[in-house]
């Protein structure tokens, strides 16, 4: 087995960040990564099997990791007995989103590619997972807290479905409008506050009030 040189592997992770950034995954191509890190095609595929599993070692970490922490995050809060969970809610979940909001500053390329660039791989779904996770989470609050899962037959979880994605949706605005991490701060948490004052007012003000 030939030995691999070293620093290739960083060079050829370094050149496909660029050359997906700019082109996204279905037209980046692995001819031009392998000549911008002077190496071959031969070469990426040794490392990295396909296309797919370059761009997989580029954002699966930070996707991983950002998933694990929303889950912990979640997890934590559903083991609050009830009282606290009605009580604590909004703050709580305003809080953990801003913690977020810093893990993706500090991986900005990362959160860029999996948003805009991820088309044709399996991390385009990345969002989905979110939501689902939230989706989850949320019916888990309603019957731990005794709250009406569907208010008068307005909350649905077709309805629930499409305010949590459009609310993630949100969230990733501040990634591709590139803005700065303080605004984006104070933009997520006007938006959560937003999201969990609609959210309480069709599920029921009696969550904070039995």
């Amino acid at each position: 087995m030939a030995k691999q040189i070293e620093g290739v592997y960083e060079s050829i992770l370094e050149c496909a960040r660029k050359e997906f950034l700019e082109k996204g995954y279905m037209d980046a191509s692995l001819r031009t990564i392998a000549s911008e890190a002077g190496t071959s095609t031969n070469s990426i595929y040794v490392r990295f099997k396909d296309k797919e599993g370059l761009f997989a070692a580029i954002v699966e970490p930070v996707s991983e990791e950002f998933l694990s922490r929303c889950l912990e995050v979640q997890e934590t809060f559903h083991g609050f007995d009830s009282e606290i969970q009605r009580r604590e809610v909004g703050q709580y979940s305003g809080n953990a989103m801003l913690d977020m909001v810093d893990y993706i500053y500090e991986h900005m390329d990362e959160f860029r590619l999996l948003l805009d660039a991820s088309y044709g791989t399996r991390f385009h779904n990345f969002v989905d997972q979110l939501v689902e996770l939230e989706e989850e989470y949320t019916w888990k609050w309603l019957e731990a807290t005794g709250s009406r899962l569907e208010a008068e037959g307005e909350m649905t979880k077709e309805f629930y479905h499409i305010m949590v994605t459009a609310y993630f949706e949100g969230i990733f605005e501040v990634v591709r409008h590139k803005m700065g991490r303080e605004d984006a701060k104070k933009y997520v948490a006007m938006m959560g506050k937003y999201h969990h004052a609609g959210f309480m007012a069709i599920v029921g003000e009696q969550a904070l009030e039995d």
